[in-house]
């Protein structure tokens, strides 16, 4: 078949003019259109970009370089900048084992607020740190960074933009820490005196759980103090009402497996704390080292009254405290309508919750007196780690199921109060 010279160049010309639009198209995006995803080279280098600003921020905060740490913050927000240098001061006494972080950008988040800048990325970041004889595996938080790009630079722009950031006490003021073969209290500026009576008991209270539990622990806890309901809340978490409790302990992560805990911290409620006895802060502390020691080995949804009776029976231990003392409640209740069953998990949340803590120590008093101390810890093991079948295990180790403790229990409780 025959062309014309004609007709070639109306093909030429017609390939010319679809090569120029289909072109045009691929660089004109609609209005409104959103923009293509980065290549994979792309990502890689930006993740290896904001790794590396991490370490060179983990680097400079452990070695106490403060140019270097506010070298890495984006300096177009002030009143951010002013915030990170308080953090970095703000951590100049704390003993850091370790402190890096660990990014993710498999999927990022959608900034809240967007600053100027060429770029603007939100990874997943967590904070990977340690405290120096305190902690054996480190603790990983949540770091809601969001990171801009100024030309071929990334910087850290906010810590509020891109999700949860997690709080340590570092956040909320300068901190003063003590420590101890037995552990660390960390404390701010007009918290030294309770941290300073924390400390005198903290080895004598280590020791105790110890003589009950065993050495299989730690045996070292860091005990923080807070400033004020803010970072209270902010340390031990919704869960807890902190304006009804002197001191909790916590954990970020328990391994069932392995029968550990990472991350343990005891915090006191300085509002409550402050005013406490010598005898009731000793209580408290020992209390609440009971739970760390044992958390390793208790599942949720054992029952309360067995968690936390023997948590009390610990922090009484050879106290020779009178039973109407320690238990006024108790007291009060078996002179007008003594208790009928073991206090529900409910009862440890509410109006009831004083006489549920006392009713449970005091079971757990009867059952020390039942099976001897090496008894109750071996039930406690067994009931902790089987909360499906308690009937079961007690059959087991007492001989009788919940309703024959229960009677038990309640003739214990008038020999206690009424001889």
């Amino acid at each position: 078949m025959a062309f014309s010279v004609s007709r070639v160049r109306a093909v030429l010309v017609a390939a010319i003019v679809a090569t120029f639009l289909a072109g045009l198209a691929q660089v004109v995006q609609p209005v409104g259109a959103s923009t293509p995803p980065p290549s994979a080279a792309v990502e890689d280098a930006r993740q290896h970009a904001v790794s590396a600003l991490l370490d060179q921020r983990a680097a400079a905060l452990r070695d106490r370089d403060e140019s270097g740490f506010l070298a890495t913050v984006d300096p177009a927000d002030p009143v951010f900048l002013d915030h990170q240098r308080d953090l970095f001061h703000n951590l100049a006494g704390v003993p850091l084992a370790e402190w890096g972080y660990q990014v993710d950008g498999t999927n990022p988040t959608t900034p809240t607020s967007r600053p100027a800048a060429d770029e603007l990325w939100a990874p997943s970041v967590r904070l990977r740190y340690r405290l120096s004889g305190v902690d054996a595996e480190p603790s990983t938080r949540p770091m809601g960074y969001l990171f801009a790009r100024h030309g071929d630079r990334w910087l850290l722009a906010s810590d509020t933009a891109a999700g949860e950031t997690w709080r340590g006490p570092w956040d909320f003021g300068p901190c003063h820490v003590l420590t101890s073969p037995a552990g660390l209290v960390l404390s701010h500026p007009g918290g030294e005196a309770l941290a300073a009576r924390v400390l005198a008991e903290l080895p004598s209270a280590v020791d105790v759980v110890s003589e009950v539990w065993g050495t299989a622990w730690p045996r070292q806890v860091a005990v923080l103090v807070p400033g004020g309901p803010e970072e209270m809340r902010a340390l031990v978490g919704p869960a807890f009402a902190v304006g009804s409790i002197a001191g909790v302990a916590v954990a970020e992560q328990i391994d069932p497996v392995a029968h550990t805990a990472r991350g343990q911290r005891v915090v006191l409620n300085p509002a409550g704390a402050t005013a406490l006895s010598p005898l009731s802060l000793r209580v408290l502390l020992r209390h609440e080292i009971t739970h760390v020691a044992v958390r390793g080995d208790t599942v949720d949804g054992a029952p309360l009254w067995l968690l936390e009776g023997f948590a009390d029976y610990v922090g009484f231990r050879d106290s020779d405290v009178p039973a109407a003392k320690a238990a006024p409640a108790l007291a009060t209740r078996m002179r007008t309508a003594p208790p009928t069953a073991l206090p529900s998990d409910a009862d440890f949340r509410g109006p009831a919750m004083d006489l549920a803590y006392q009713e449970a120590w005091s079971v757990n008093r009867y059952l020390a007196h039942l099976l001897g101390e090496p008894g109750l810890v071996a039930l406690y093991r067994k009931l902790a780690a089987a909360k499906s079948d308690v009937d079961g295990v007690l059959r087991a180790t007492i001989g009788t199921d919940t309703a024959g403790l229960t009677e038990g229990w309640r003739e214990f409780l008038r020999t206690e109060f009424f001889r």
